[in-house]
């Protein structure tokens, strides 16, 4: 402990489960993180792989916080208590539930492509995870493993908070896991390397399993790519204050994006998640951080402190440019809901030398008289159905002076969890921050605001 990776902790999983080479039995990975550890384990035990899948439901107001989880063959598992205390009606949970089979179902075809499901009737189900916090998901993939007919299920991970096995209950026959660490607060502080495992790694995973290529052979023929220049959890003081946070930074990256969450959000959010695995993807650093600690997030007003925000981020950015990846790399923002206001006031500072700044269903708005100091190029994306925000957006964008931009993306709604919203977002801002974050030289200077 820790691990150095997901391979490196598959790799000491599959050492434990040596005692099941041989048996009739099926390798099950629990997408996305847990794909890369069941990769090992598979390939250790000569075992066929392939995904279970689950879909975490999110309490309205705060997506991150689960209440419950869904898997495959109409499986569901809810903490009453936290749907309680959200106070989650009925039809918003419907609602919920029907927007997550849609992408659950979206997931599966992608993942397996053209492949079918591997039959788990009669056979013993390895359920393996790259962790487990609150055990929600893991329980509705036992689940799913009993109603598809196996007959023995194991759940093994490489760490899980002490008394893991009661959180599952009677859904698992038998229970693996490495460590049991104390104390126990988040899945990452146990990896060097945490990064999102990206949907097009979970299908290279299954692909290179069907195909019965080993790990060597995989790396030989390019189905496994080199390891980034730096892929950790990091600690940054600013002030009094220490927050965490998570900085990727390729190898010859062109550039490192920060993004700044918004209300409700924190460097753990999904979707941030999954922009900044398609901007690494491209070849950009990103880093993911917490703008306030957890007590601060308690008082609801520090997070519409757009000066106090904003303060963070420059503290953040000295930081990332002090760092050997940051040195002589250009630096952008990525900012959600009311982070892209902090972004702006953060960018407009003097010296700041910000080189472009991506609003996701940001409010602009609130960076207030600093909009017309900007000179990092600046795209505004908006969702189609968020018809308030959009009035916002083009109010903040007529008081923008550097080169700008606003895309409405059709059919999405604030958050973009419409299907193909998020990819569209991802995409534009891939595009965004490569054209403006490679060039050696700077882009733009104040001028006359374009592309309304």
């Amino acid at each position: 402990m820790p691990f150095a990776n997901r391979a490196e902790a598959g790799r000491r999983l599959a050492e434990r489960l040596t005692y099941l080479r041989g048996q009739d039995l099926v390798v099950l990975g629990l997408p996305r993180g847990g794909v890369p550890v069941a990769m090992q384990v598979a390939e250790a035990l000569g075992a066929p792989l392939d995904v279970i899948m689950v879909r975490k439901l999110g309490i309205p107001f705060q997506p991150e916080l689960a209440m419950g989880a869904i898997g495959e063959d109409g499986v569901r598992v809810f903490n009453e208590g936290v749907v309680a205390m959200a106070g989650v009606r009925l039809e918003e949970l419907a609602l919920i539930e029907k927007r997550e089979r849609t992408e659950l179902e979206r997931r599966a075809h992608r993942f397996r492509g053209d492949r079918p499901r591997i039959p788990l009737e009669g056979h013993t189900a390895v359920i393996v995870d790259d962790g487990i916090a609150t055990g929600s998901t893991a329980r509705a993939a036992c689940q799913v493993a009993r109603a598809h007919g196996a007959r023995h299920i194991i759940l093994a991970i490489p760490v899980a908070p002490p008394g893991w096995e009661k959180r599952i209950g009677r859904d698992a026959d038998e229970f693996v896991a490495l460590e049991t660490p104390e104390p126990f607060f988040a899945v990452g502080q146990f990896y060097r390397n945490f990064s999102q495992t990206t949907d097009e790694e979970v299908s290279a995973c299954l692909e290179r399993a069907a195909a019965g290529l080993t790990e060597a052979t995989a790396m030989e023929v390019g189905a496994i790519d080199d390891p980034p220049g730096r892929d950790e959890e990091v600690g940054i003081s600013v002030g009094p204050v220490h927050l965490s946070g998570h900085l990727m930074v390729p190898d010859r990256a062109a550039g490192i994006v920060v993004f700044v969450h918004g209300s409700g959000s924190s460097r753990h959010s999904p979707r941030n998640r999954f922009v900044a695995a398609v901007l690494n993807g491209a070849g950009l650093g990103t880093l993911l951080f917490d703008l306030l600690t957890a007590d601060e997030e308690l008082d609801r007003a520090n997070v519409f402190d757009i000066r106090l925000l904003a303060a963070r981020l420059s503290e953040v950015t000295r930081w990332v440019v002090s760092q050997p990846e940051g040195q002589g790399r250009r630096i952008g923002y990525f900012g959600a809901s009311t982070g892209a206001a902090a972004a702006l006031w953060a960018a407009a500072e003097p010296g700041a030398e910000i080189s472009a700044v991506v609003s996701r269903g940001g409010r602009p708005d609130l960076a207030g008289p600093h909009l017309g100091a900007v000179t990092a190029p600046t795209l505004l994306i908006v969702g189609g159905h968020d018809d308030v925000v959009i009035d916002l957006n083009r109010q903040a964008q007529s008081r923008l002076r550097c080169d700008n931009r606003l895309v409405i993306v059709p059919g999405a709604t604030h958050l973009f969890e419409e299907k193909g919203a998020l990819e569209a977002v991802a995409k534009l801002a891939r595009d965004w921050f490569v054209d403006n974050l490679a060039d050696p030289l700077p882009r733009c200077v104040p001028q006359r605001s374009s592309g309304r």
